[in-house]
């Protein structure tokens, strides 16, 4: 492990947090932009959901398999490249003629933002010393919280009050600033992590431990995907104005940035148990919302709750896989990180994609019940394993 002087550490982390908070504006910017693609390109809300399924599917594709193409490459130049490609998808979104070029743009920011993240990952865990190692995550996923709170609502704006192509236009613009960011406050010379031998996609696959670990973050993560890949359209159903969603989504990404924060400290020592406690609650609160969601003031409640859950398994499930890795596969560590990475986007692919069948056949209030079936397994699949590593004394 590289451990760096305080200060140093802290700019670093600013820098992947700036770049994070760009790539995290991309990623959700279109749950609030969706009804808008609708209109534009004449589709159906659940044709839309693609915008967010196809960006999970490219992170998910790309995180692991760049990772590997690019594992002795610097640090520092593979970071600016990966936000060169970052820009130039977002300008391909910006100037779609159709839907399907639409979904072009979204892929090629999502390749960027696959490699970004399981690249990150790695360096702020290691610029600071092993007990803040999940707030170290946590501050670099504060980039893609901060986007939630004031990225997407600030680009819905702009959709609105503009267009939505001039919205994809600011987050590239937002990513020359995040480049620019890079260049200055990410040093030169860091370490190369240690470079897979062949096979550690299927190594890491085989073991049992990480396995269920994957599982457990595309389940957990996900589940709170069949209800907010659809916000835009269920604040409309609840009877708020255009203008009104947009504080709303600032409150509800207020929420994230505080239960990220507030994970990052749970999830420190002990990850298994603390992802318990958060899976149980978010499950909860998809029964509640079964109930309640259609409603004008108490559905605001619950959305807001769903803000301060959503992201607050994100810093224990990704120390979580390192801790697994690196007990069990320590040459393996950068490649499982972003395996977790393409783990959170089956997650988003499996809730997107379970909220727009529900969301099809039955109607948008139907949609938590995506979440209450991937959030119970989660919490199964959690107890489980929390079991199974008392009995081996690790990563309880």
């Amino acid at each position: 492990m590289t451990t760096t002087h305080h200060f140093d550490a802290q700019l670093t982390l600013l820098a992947l947090a700036l770049s994070a908070f760009a790539i995290g504006m991309t990623e959700f910017i279109s749950v609030g932009v969706m009804p808008l693609i609708v209109n534009a390109f004449g589709i159906k809300l659940s044709t839309a959901g693609l915008t967010v399924s196809a960006y999970a599917a490219g992170i998910m594709v790309g995180a692991p398999l760049l990772t590997v193409a690019t594992a002795k490459l610097p640090r520092k130049q593979l970071l600016l490249a990966v936000m060169v490609t970052f820009i130039i998808g977002n300008l391909v979104t910006a100037s779609a003629g159709s839907f399907a070029i639409l979904l072009v743009g979204r892929v090629i920011a999502a390749l960027a933002h696959g490699l970004f993240m399981a690249v990150a990952t790695v360096i702020a865990a290691n610029v600071v010393t092993v007990d803040k190692r999940a707030s170290a995550i946590a501050t670099m996923f504060t980039g893609l919280t901060v986007a939630t709170v004031t990225g997407v609502p600030l680009g819905t704006f702009i959709a609105q009050h503009a267009s939505w192509r001039v919205a994809f236009v600011f987050i590239a613009a937002l990513g020359v600033v995040a480049l620019v960011t890079n260049i200055w406050l990410v040093p030169n010379h860091l370490p190369l992590p240690p470079v897979s031998a062949r096979g550690g996609i299927w190594r890491l696959a085989q073991n049992p431990r990480l396995r269920a670990g994957l599982v457990i973050t595309a389940l957990g993560y996900g589940a709170s995907f069949p209800v907010y890949t659809y916000l835009g359209a269920i604040l409309t159903q609840q009877g708020w104005s255009a203008s009104a969603s947009v504080w709303i989504l600032l409150g509800y990404g207020a929420a994230v940035a505080l239960g990220n924060s507030i994970g990052g400290r749970f999830a420190n020592h002990t990850p298994l148990q603390a992802l318990s406690a958060m899976f149980a609650a978010l499950t909860l609160l998809m029964l509640t919302m079964f109930w309640g969601l259609q409603g004008h003031i108490i559905g605001l409640v619950l959305v807001m709750i769903l803000g301060l859950l959503a992201f607050m398994n994100v810093p224990g499930l990704q120390l979580m896989t390192m801790q697994i890795a690196e007990a069990e596969l320590p040459a393996d560590a950068q490649l499982a990180s972003a395996m977790n990475i393409s783990g959170f986007n089956v997650g988003i692919m499996i809730g997107s994609f379970a909220g727009g069948q529900l969301l099809t056949h039955w109607g948008i209030w139907f949609t938590p019940l995506g979440g209450i079936a991937m959030g119970a397994l989660a919490l199964a699949a959690t107890l489980r394993l929390n079991q199974a590593s008392d009995r081996v004394g690790e990563c309880r």
